[in-house]
């Protein structure tokens, strides 16, 4: 059995149902899993029994901040490489730059380390679980799991041939064998994902024929299941689609069976989603992974934050890919969503600290359908932990403690990152991984990125 013990923690921000928030608490993980949550006074005591701690790792809390790890809803790790080779352009010219460069460098074996280089930045930065887009998709989950992320990722549809030159029906296959897949690379629990890029690249009767197939499969397998695209990410998408469908993306998803109740549904950015298209999604309990970094450096829009959560849809935050958003750092995308729903409502009191933290942890984690795994420190729960020193000038003192996470902490203040109960960050450092070995490797790529790429 391997056990851990976190001791002595000044704060827990358990993010349960009630926003409960602990002081100087004692949390013990046995094989993965929340044991024990208890005041530290009664776990020293506890700890007289000397051969229960033998095996067991101690991490010491003392002046640190507990958290669930965060949820990235929307991002696409081994784009890493690419950060900062299409500036200053909206998303169709970055879209143009950016597949040039995929098209000429990213083959399975950049794919994963691409992936592992996002891994370990998002591990670094305290976000435990990323929901990942690309193609190459094995090769992705390799390279996320060795640096020991909780990586959601799944098969890549495109009608043609797209960056990995796959046919439709090869893109099928990958689906059908995907569970079998997971069960070999290893890492914690995900769900079976089927990831069509959008409804640009994807038309109605292949987003179909996609469902179809991922529900035989769930039908076999104990795994939870997910559908995930890019969404009305800006007004010329939705005109485009709308010119060739007659229909927005929600609707085009809508009809080709995507937005039901019983299959989590996570959309993408949701930039600009009509009142009907919230209403489609709201009904279908679906997410949204708001991306406000990428969507304000595109300039694809805002999105309303207020709109979208009276709909009914559940709002989970992501960074999208480091060739838009440029980094990985889901603290700052707590804050740039907090802000920008108030700017957008002109209400100070939209977006509270509390529920845009929850948007970062247990409402990413219910869109995953992982709810009932991770998101939340309480007993029974996967243990994907964080924790935040809190002897930095500019978190001190401490009067709101939510307030404190999303408005002032950043990543530089994570020290110890659990995922599925195993230390993976320790001292800020990762645990499983040559971080400089990989950053050199991932430099030399990076070169012939750039080569590929027209930035005239």
């Amino acid at each position: 059995m391997s056990r851990v013990r976190i001791v002595n923690a000044g704060y827990v921000v358990t993010v349960d149902d009630a926003d409960t928030i602990l002081l100087d608490t004692t949390v013990v993980v046995e094989d993965g899993v929340i044991t024990e949550i208890t005041r530290a006074e009664a776990a020293a005591k506890e700890a007289g029994d000397s051969s229960r701690l033998a095996d067991e790792t101690v991490l010491d809390a003392g002046g640190k901040l507990l958290l669930p790890g965060l949820v990235n809803l929307h991002t696409h790790l081994p784009m890493t490489l690419l950060r900062g080779l299409a500036e200053n352009v909206d998303l169709q010219g970055f879209l143009t730059r950016v597949w040039a460069a995929e098209g000429a460098v990213m083959d399975p074996d950049t794919v994963e380390l691409g992936a592992t280089l996002g891994a370990i930045e998002s591990l670094l930065g305290g976000c435990t679980t990323q929901l990942d887009m690309y193609f190459h998709h094995e090769a992705a989950h390799r390279g996320a799991v060795v640096a020991g992320s909780r990586h959601v990722i799944g098969p890549v549809f495109f009608d043609g041939p797209g960056p990995d030159g796959l046919s439709w029906q090869e893109r099928l296959d990958n689906l059908r064998t995907w569970p079998g897949v997971l069960d070999r690379v290893g890492g914690p629990c995900i769900p079976v994902a089927a990831m069509p890029h959008a409804t640009y690249t994807c038309g109605p009767d292949g987003l179909a024929e996609v469902v179809t197939v991922l529900r035989a499969l769930l039908a076999e397998d104990p795994r939870p299941g997910l559908l995930t695209t890019h969404v009305s990410e800006n007004e010329a998408e939705n005109d485009g689609i709308r010119e060739r469908y007659g229909a927005s993306p929600t609707e085009v998803l809508a009809r080709a069976g995507w937005v039901e109740p019983d299959l989590p549904l996570v959309v993408g950015h949701g930039v600009h989603l009509s009142e009907g298209d919230r209403m489609l999604l709201g009904d279908a309990h679906a997410a949204v992974g708001h991306c406000p970094g990428s969507n304000l450096k595109l300039a694809s829009g805002a999105l309303r934050w207020e709109d979208v959560r009276s709909s009914g849809i559940r709002i989970g935050l992501g960074t999208d890919g480091c060739s838009s958003s440029n980094d990985l750092d889901m603290w700052l995308v707590m804050r740039q969503a907090a802000l920008l729903a108030r700017l957008t409502s002109g209400r100070p009191d939209v977006a509270s600290a509390a529920e845009v933290l929850r948007a970062c942890t247990i409402e990413g984690a219910r869109a995953l359908g992982l709810g009932d795994q991770i998101g939340s420190v309480e007993v029974g729960k996967r243990a994907d932990l964080v924790l935040l020193d809190l002897q930095a000038p500019h978190l001190a003192p401490v009067h709101d403690v939510e307030a404190l996470l999303v408005f002032a902490a950043g990543r530089g203040d994570v020290t110890d990152v659990l995922v599925d109960g195993e230390p993976v960050v320790r001292g800020r450092r990762s645990t499983r991984v040559d971080v400089p070995a990989v950053v050199a490797r991932a430099r030399e790529r990076g070169k012939a990125a750039w080569a590929a790429v027209d930035v005239s």
